[in-house]
């Protein structure tokens, strides 16, 4: 803005001239010059009122708007704002390999509290008690007459017990909507399933997450919301597995056993068609893991992948298949199994001091020789023995899609001498879980290919690289068809399913070293049907003992080979399979002229 000066030069001599007072400009111009700046000043000051004024009018409308919608709403309950991102309880169901539902999210509710608001803290707590008599009764009113603003006080309630609550009438006990992690089947797959719990929580979601078995394994893929309108598909078939798990726990308390565990597998695709860990558990509310004691009494033990054990003579199978897919011998080829036999100098023994002389290969696995097999073993020689084992799975965690699978890794002998080749030969000195067995016995019967154990329903078969010949694995099969025929597994003999396998009974390792007295796991390791297996079925049982005898009986043979044969005599049918009369030689039969 240019200023006008006071006492402008040209006026003021102007002035002079005239005879008039100078002094009379300047004045005049000071009167005009607070005229402008007062008129100035008057339209800054409307200009802000008239602004104040429509920021007002503004607000007063925003408000008196608001109070008109809430006037015509129904009234709600105050809730909490969840502070953070949102938070996606979205998750997908899990449905067996016919569709069956095995998990499924289900609309429930929590209760939570804002003691701030409450009326009469001290009648909450005792109404409240009367609803939920597990509630710690002292800590609830400490919460409630606090300086506490939220506390949870049931994560998950009943629609009566919702019901009841809202009869207190207090309004400071509200409710917070959510989904919860139903296992329709109960303690059905419980080992398989794991179960779920929540992650992060807010008043109005929460986040249902895995903690255990194929729950956390797939925990991603569950949680994708991509994937909420498709269901994950397990190869496990839930009848079979209702039934398995029904036989089962009857062997378990006929035998008298304290834990005992089966796994069904496709040999052909890997897939676990089921597998049962006992005792057992409800996922619906799973219990918490023990602190104390032994792991494998704990329900949540898996005892499938988790349970590390020497297996005993099942693994002589491996021994004499290996030997003849390296040409060291055939099924015929005979050995002595006479004593002494002496290794690292330690004496190698049979069961019950008997001596079973001069045997084939097939009379070895049959009455189940450790001299035999122990000296098979030496002339496979410790590398190519661990080569064969490690080519079968038996080094390595198995890849079975359970989190817990990956802690089951087998124990190996610190220094693999010219002993730990004998032992291993017949299931002694490496320990391995009952799933590392079946796809051990799943590679003897599909004709020697390697099987990977899945929990993944497949499509068509998976042919893993070769192991084994197809004539050693033929001819192991035919060995396991003898043992049930002729040797210690009589008891496995089910019409019209021909069963093939082999027992094992090992002594129990106790907690301090060495071997626990009279104490033994107990397995079986079948295929079927013999002559063209389609499964491998493996039955271990813990501290078996079968007392209807004279003499308490602890071998496979009395103890898991009958509770085996129980379960294929069941579950067959429901796998599909036809009974069939055994394919036999034409021997004897004669063939005359009919003219």
């Amino acid at each position: 803005m240019i200023r006008t000066p006071l006492r402008p030069l040209a006026r003021i001599l102007e002035a002079r001239q005239k005879g008039e007072n100078p002094d009379a400009i300047e004045r005049e111009n000071k009167r005009i010059r607070h005229e402008q700046m007062r008129d100035a000043s008057r339209q800054r000051a409307e200009g802000r009122l008239l602004v104040l004024g429509v920021f007002f009018f503004c607000a007063f409308t925003v408000v008196g708007a608001r109070m008109g919608v809430m006037a015509t709403t129904d009234p709600t309950e105050p809730r909490a704002a969840a502070p953070g991102s949102v938070i996606s309880a979205t998750r997908a169901d899990i449905v067996d390999r016919n569709g069956n539902l095995l998990a499924t999210n289900f609309e429930t509710h929590a209760l939570y509290a804002q003691p701030h608001h409450m009326i009469d803290p001290q009648g909450a707590v005792k109404k409240l008690m009367a609803v939920f008599p597990d509630l710690n009764e002292e800590r609830l009113l400490r919460d409630f007459t606090g300086k506490r603003k939220f506390l949870w006080i049931k994560k998950k309630i009943s629609p009566e017990q919702m019901q009841a609550v809202h009869d207190i009438g207090e309004p400071g006990l509200l409710f917070a909507p959510r989904d919860m992690r139903l296992y329709p089947n109960g303690s059905l797959a419980a080992h398989i399933m794991g179960g779920a719990s929540y992650g992060r929580e807010g008043v109005h979601a929460a986040e249902v997450i895995g903690v255990a078995g194929a729950e956390k394994y797939f925990d991603d893929y569950l949680r994708d919301p991509a994937n909420g309108n498709k269901p994950l598909e397990l190869s496990i078939d839930m009848t079979v597995q209702a039934a398995s798990e029904r036989i089962l726990y009857g062997g378990m308390k006929l035998m008298n056993a304290k834990g005992a565990t089966s796994v069904l597998m496709d040999v052909h695709t890997g897939e676990v068609i089921s597998a049962v860990s006992l005792p057992s558990f409800d996922p619906n509310d799973r219990p918490h893991a023990a602190v104390t004691g032994d792991a494998s009494d704990s329900p949540l033990f898996n005892r499938s992948v988790q349970g590390v054990y020497e297996l005993g003579s099942v693994f002589k199978i491996f021994t004499a298949a290996q030997a003849i897919d390296l040409g060291i011998a055939t099924a015929d080829t005979v050995i002595d199994t006479s004593g002494p036999m002496k290794v690292g100098g330690f004496r190698i023994g049979e069961f019950r001091g008997k001596n079973y002389g001069k045997q084939t290969v097939t009379g070895i696995i049959v009455h189940s020789s450790n001299r035999g097999t122990g000296r098979l073993a030496l002339e496979i020689g410790a590398e190519r023995q661990q080569e064969f084992l490690k080519n079968l799975g038996f080094f390595e965690p198995t890849a079975f899609e359970i989190v817990e699978a990956s802690g089951g890794k087998p124990l190996l002998p610190q220094r693999w001498q010219e002993l730990s080749t004998v032992t291993v030969s017949y299931g002694h000195g490496l320990s391995s879980s009952p799933m590392h067995l079946a796809a051990g016995y799943a590679a003897i019967a599909n004709g020697g290919h390697k099987v990977t154990p899945t929990l993944r329903k497949q499509s068509a078969p998976v042919v893993g690289p070769r192991v084994m010949s197809e004539r050693a694995a033929a001819d192991a099969r035919a060995m396991l068809r003898a043992v049930v025929t002729e040797g210690t597994a009589s008891f496995a003999e089910v019409p019209g399913y021909q069963i093939g396998g082999k027992t094992g009974t090992a002594d129990k390792p106790g907690p301090r070293g060495g071997y626990l007295e009279d104490t033994v796991i107990a397995t079986f390791a079948s295929i079927f049907p013999a002559h063209d297996p389609k499964y491998v079925l493996i039955v271990t049982l813990d501290e078996p003992v079968e007392t209807s005898g004279d003499k308490p009986r602890r071998t496979a043979g009395w103890t898991a080979v009958p509770v085996a044969a129980e379960m294929v005599r069941r579950v067959a049918p429901l796998l599909g399979l036809r009974p069939t009369v055994e394919p036999d030689s034409l021997a004897g039969i004669t063939l005359s002229s009919s003219n």
